[in-house]
């Protein structure tokens, strides 16, 4: 039987090395690369032609947006508006990335903890500089809250700032294991299909199915890590907390 955490390995396509660093383009990187450009293609494609009257295309998209608006709102208030495109570009890209996991022959990005730790990482990043911008040093009483006695300060502090670096981590693998094991079902049934002869016809319906239950996984997760990505977003933007 062929491994089925194979389809997670990171290969090289074009070696490339600089000065000792290993720049080479791997199937990884390709597909991050093309997540970004399937997105941006299909959004161009569907609202090239915008009427007043939408074609269902435009409606399809537009639907999206308010959908991805509604997240924001729900976590960020009157503040949305602003964080709007990031918070859009976080669905279409890891939902695209998830999408051409699917694809036979493809390779699935979000199935990786460091291109999505990366990617959780730079959220992070962006949510607490823009606490630092909105707030400035009163940003940092993130990690005392209000009401706990000055005395416990040496306790929860740490606790605070542990939680709080936590957060990409917990992005990163509620999305990583939810793909691996969806793909490695696949994989394993898949395998018992082209194996069993005629008797292939059962596990092939199981398949199918599971297939389209692995588009909806696909949708949901990047529906998951958009919503918690306003919400770490709110923690920064919000003054009240």
């Amino acid at each position: 039987m062929i491994n089925p955490l194979e389809q997670f390995v990171v290969k090289e396509i074009i070696p490339l090395e600089v000065n000792g660093w290993n720049l080479s383009l791997t199937n990884s990187a390709l597909f991050m690369i093309l997540s970004a450009l399937l997105g941006l293609i299909v959004l161009i494609l569907c609202l090239c032609r915008r009427q007043i009257v939408p074609s269902a295309p435009q409606v399809m998209v537009e639907s999206l947006y308010r959908f991805i608006e509604k997240i924001g709102i729900d976590a960020l208030g009157d503040k949305a508006s602003g964080y709007l495109p990031f918070l859009f570009s976080v669905f279409v890209f890891i939902f695209m990335g998830n999408l051409l996991g699917l694809v036979p022959m493809g390779f699935t990005f979000t199935g990786q903890l460091i291109p999505v730790g990366a990617f959780a990482l730079l959220g992070l990043i962006i949510s607490s500089l823009i606490g630092i911008y909105n707030r400035g040093f009163l940003w940092f009483q993130t990690f005392m809250p209000a009401g706990i006695p000055k005395i416990l300060a040496p306790i929860v502090i740490p606790i605070e700032m542990i939680s709080f670096i936590a957060k990409p981590f917990s992005l990163t693998v509620r999305l990583v294991m939810n793909m691996i094991v969806g793909h490695i079902l696949l994989d394993i049934m898949a395998y018992f299909t082209t194996t069993s002869g005629l008797a292939g016809a059962f596990p092939l319906i199981f398949v199918l199915l599971m297939t389209l239950f692995e588009l909806g996984i696909a949708f949901l997760q990047a529906y998951i890590y958009t919503i918690l990505t306003g919400i770490y977003l709110s923690e920064a933007v919000r003054a009240e907390h």
